[in-house]
């Protein structure tokens, strides 16, 4: 069934090889641009237009024409290349239109080699544009989707070239409408058909059962690490400054990555299919584990990050969408009111009523369209919530008051939600690699959020605590028995009763270590491990530790800092935020950064190298991709339930269980 795209939507692609078709009803120009996972495009040897129309897997048109064939092989595109934007222009010079508003609207269809549309899309809506971005295809994991974009570009080629980052945009786009107005060469056809068998295979993705471990492919090298998809401003190196409405479809400039660390470069071999095919004119059904990955644990963490992208893609558009109608209203208002004699009686009020109907009509259509793609988010959100693993998992699921300790440590730790304002209830998981690459900060301070400015500073501070705790209690269940140890600095004994838990679960490395001498104590001993460790990694001697040195991963949990420490304390500290992550030694600080202001500037690095997460809803986590705020929900335990102390329960049984 051919899928109708509107823009800003997406759709699956089922193969590889595809050809792009395009009937403009006047003579275009058709050209294509290769992005790296950012969107950024490296140079001109990754654009494909009349003067150079081939690249590895993408052959364009030589000239301008009222119907092209562009001819994809995704699988043959270059290394590092994730996307695929198909861009249209008019020749300039050839007494043809100026304008996209004044042809027919451009129609688009994917194609298989047979012919057969997989999808279209029709580019409505331009009026004084020379130039769009037609659609993209775009590497999601390890499948290709492909978006209907339609961003217009009233400063033709080189505007858009520019809008993607290419150097000498201007100068590029000159010698492409040379070359058109030459008439270059002929048209480069598509490549061949072949077999079936002959064709590249795609990984679909379904859900299903994991294949056993003791029969993997060795793994491929790990990919190069990225950095976290979400930062807060108020720790960036520098102030966040929020990107405009990114095109529909497209990212934002920033350096984000929504792969995965340590992804692994070859695809793992697809799941068997278990939901039913969909039937025509019914959208498919979502499946728990609708992604690659050699276990569930990996698709379901890859699917989840596919679905925060899909929700950031189609809330981008949508608002781009608005934008666009708002700023197009403006412009026909300026055309029509610019003559003083339209500004007053029925001309200029006709004008205003059919400028602000068309508005509203392109606002309501990407309303519809957002709301599409919400209501199946939300429909896959609610398969897989339920499927969670208890890693993944909230504290509400009741995978909790069944689990178990593992074995081996998950891929990755739920610590909180994540929603933007177009659907609150609509909601992510925020997960976190494991081992942690990064300390937590948990902010016990009044935030801009109503939440924060409506709470007691005392509740807030002890809201704080315990959300500290609840996130060492998911970690210590989370770890195999005895290879996470958890220590606790409470100067002045503030966080008695919030700490119960972990005290009388017995799950502490030791007593909560309160004054100077309790600090200086945990810090020495924190700040050894990580020196030994260190050296032993770099003499490659690792059999030369002490006896007596616990090599497990090792959290220290920090309250209300920073009181009671003295300037060897925040050194010592700033220490293992810097060095402990590498060799397994982490950072869990409740503190209010405004009280920490004493010091200075002295620990903005510490700062910046921890995930800041709040004990209350708030906005704070800034999306650089497409230049979304996100909301962040911490983790609750339900009123009344008793699963924190089951967790820390069984923790300490099986703890004795292994000797530990």
């Amino acid at each position: 069934m051919t899928a109708e795209l509107v823009r800003g939507q997406n759709h699956t692609l089922p193969q590889t090889r595809l050809e792009i078709r395009v009937s403009a009803g006047t003579p275009v120009v058709a050209g294509a641009t290769l992005g790296d996972e950012r969107g950024t495009v490296r140079g001109v040897e990754w654009i494909a237009h009349p003067g150079s129309p081939q690249l590895p897997g993408l052959e364009v048109s030589q000239q301008a024409a009222a119907d092209h064939r562009l001819a994809v092989d995704l699988e043959a595109l270059p290394a590092g290349a994730h996307r695929v934007t198909v861009l249209l222009a008019l020749p300039v010079g050839a007494g043809g239109p100026a304008r996209f508003g004044a042809v027919p609207a451009p129609f688009v269809a994917v194609t298989g080699l047979d012919g057969a549309e997989i999808a279209t899309f029709t580019l409505t809506g331009l009026d004084a544009e020379s130039a769009v971005s037609a659609l993209e295809l775009y590497r999601r994991q390890d499948a290709w989707k492909v978006r209907a974009v339609g961003q217009g570009y009233a400063g033709g080629l080189a505007e858009m070239l520019a809008d993607q980052g290419v150097a000498e945009a201007t100068g590029l786009a000159g010698s492409i409408q040379e070359a058109v107005t030459r008439g270059m060469a002929r048209s480069v056809a598509p490549p061949p058909r072949t077999q079936e068998g002959d064709r590249v295979r795609h990984a679909t993705g379904s859900a299903g059962s994991a294949g056993s471990a003791d029969h993997r492919p060795p793994p491929s090298p790990p990919a190069p690490e990225h950095p976290e998809p979400l930062t807060d401003p108020a720790t960036a190196p520098q102030p966040h400054t929020a990107p405009g409405p990114a095109p529909a479809g497209s990212a934002a400039d920033g350096p984000i990555n929504y792969a995965h660390p340590r992804r692994q470069h070859a695809a793992p071999p697809p799941p068997p299919p278990t939901a039913p095919a969909a039937q025509p004119g019914e959208a498919a059904q979502p499946v728990a584990g609708d992604a690659t990955g050699w276990s569930m644990d990996e698709r379901l963490y890859n699917q989840i990050w596919g679905m925060f992208e899909d929700l950031a893609r189609a809330v981008a558009a949508y608002r781009s969408a608005v934008d666009f109608a708002e700023s197009r209203m403006d412009q026909e208002l300026d055309r029509a009111l610019s003559d003083p004699r339209n500004r007053i009686g029925g001309a200029g009020d006709r004008a205003r009523e059919g400028a602000r109907a068309k508005r509203d009509e392109l606002t309501s259509r990407a309303r519809e369209a957002l709301d599409r793609d919400l209501a199946q988010l939300a429909a896959e959100a609610a398969v897989v919530e339920p499927a969670l693993p208890a890693a993944y998992a909230g504290w509400g699921n009741p995978v909790w008051h069944a689990h178990r300790v593992p074995m081996e440590i998950p891929m990755a730790l739920r610590v909180g939600d994540l929603h933007l304002p177009e659907r609150p209830d609509l909601r992510v998981p925020l997960l976190v690699r494991l081992p942690l690459e990064r300390g937590i900060w948990v902010d016990s301070g009044r935030t801009a959020s109503e939440a924060a400015v409506l709470m007691d500073t005392d509740r807030l501070r002890r809201l704080a605590v315990e959300t500290a705790v609840a996130h060492a209690a998911r970690l210590l269940a989370v770890y195999p028995p005895g290879e996470f140890s958890v220590h606790v600095i409470d100067p002045a004994g503030a966080a008695a009763g919030p700490l119960a838990p972990l005290v009388e679960a017995g799950v502490l490395a030791g007593p909560p270590a309160a004054g100077p001498g309790g600090v200086a104590s945990v810090l020495a001993h924190l700040t050894r491990r990580v020196d030994l460790v260190q050296m032993a990694v770099r003499a490659g001697a690792a059999d030369s530790l002490p006896p007596d040195l616990d090599t497990g991963e090792q959290l220290l949990v920090v309250n209300d800092f920073p009181h009671g420490f003295d300037d060897r304390a925040v050194t010592q500290l700033r220490y293992l935020a810097d060095e402990g992550p590498a060799v397994g030694v982490h950072l869990l600080m409740v503190a209010d950064r405004e009280e920490a202001s004493a010091y200075g500037p002295v620990l903005d690095p510490l700062w910046r190298s921890l995930l800041r997460i709040t004990p209350v809803a708030d906005s704070h986590l800034a999306d650089p991709w497409v230049g979304h705020a996100w909301t962040y929900e911490p983790l609750a335990v339900p009123p009344g339930s008793r699963v924190l102390e089951q967790v820390l329960a069984a923790v300490a049984a099986a703890r004795r269980a292994a000797g530990r």
